[in-house]
């Protein structure tokens, strides 16, 4: 897919740049989404020197967004759609893992408005906007920890509040937001118009990116115990940069992703009347119009 253009949330550093590293040296245009706009632009300018010869030597475009906020998040596609950017794939891979309970702005968990709500809040806005392109691809960074969660089926909180009244614990939080997400997408790709597709990216345990030395609490003491067994992050954007550029497109739309091929998630997961109900109080949660059925 050499002349696409590839909308990368959390593109500024770790997993987001390796990744949009590998798709400007495969001579993809990629455009990068960051909440700190100097960083943003000081990536954009790496990026740029990495275009192979006879390819468009311009800087990455970049915009800036706290992907927190849901506002921030319309506003983000407003300005990509009236900028007339193509969105053939976008990459949510932008993530967190707070540490202690809070809620955003918006009321909802922090970790669940990062994971789950802003995933499925820009993809949607991009579809209002009409910026999509008609074979739009959309890739959600998972993860296999999407095992650990704890989702009520009967009663889903998509979010993220009944944390406030639980014991609230960092990792299974995280975990049942990926969860959460990953259901809502399976669902989104069964909705998606024709020849638009959705997939669930696990990078698998990688070693020297934020999420863990960022986040605090547990995931970042327990970090070190599982160095040994992590992989580099050129390793880890392998599946998300499959999924970016094969041709033709990956099989199933909906689909969890692992090692550059088709895996199987959690059974919770493959819940195709749960996805319904998740993706449902997720439209009416963010106030988005949801896809036909």
């Amino acid at each position: 897919m050499s002349g696409t253009t590839t909308v990368i949330t959390g593109g500024s550093s770790g997993l987001g740049l390796v990744t949009a590293r590998h798709l400007v040296e495969a001579g993809q245009s990629v455009v990068l989404v960051g909440r700190d706009a100097a960083r943003t632009r000081a990536a954009a300018d790496h990026l740029r020197t990495l275009a192979p010869a006879g390819e468009d030597a311009s800087a990455p475009r970049t915009y800036t967004a706290d992907l927190g906020q849901w506002s921030q998040v319309r506003d983000l596609a407003s300005k990509l759609a009236a900028d007339g950017v193509p969105v053939d794939v976008l990459i949510n891979n932008a993530g967190a893992a707070f540490p202690r309970y809070g809620r955003t702005v918006d009321g909802g968990e922090r970790t669940y408005a990062i994971n789950h709500h802003a995933p499925f809040l820009l993809t949607h806005a991009l579809l209002t906007e009409g910026a999509l392109a008609p074979g739009a691809r959309v890739i959600n960074l998972s993860t296999f920890v999407e095992k650990r969660g704890r989702l009520d089926t009967t009663d889903p909180d998509v979010a993220g509040t009944s944390w406030n009244s639980r014991f609230y614990h960092q990792i299974k939080v995280y975990a049942t937001s990926k969860l959460v997400s990953l259901l809502a997408t399976r669902e989104l790709a069964r909705r998606l118009p024709d020849g638009m597709n959705a997939y669930n990216a696990d990078p698998g345990m990688v070693k020297g990116t934020a999420i863990n030395s960022n986040a605090g609490g547990p995931m970042r003491l327990t970090a070190p115990f599982f160095r040994p067994f992590a992989i580099t992050p050129d390793e880890g954007v392998r599946t998300p940069v499959r999924l970016a550029t094969a041709s033709p497109a990956p099989l199933p739309s909906g689909g969890f992703f692992s090692t550059s091929q088709r895996d199987t998630p959690s059974r919770v997961a493959q819940d195709d009347a749960l996805a319904r109900v998740v993706y449902e109080r997720t439209a009416a949660l963010l106030g988005v119009e949801p896809l036909p059925a």
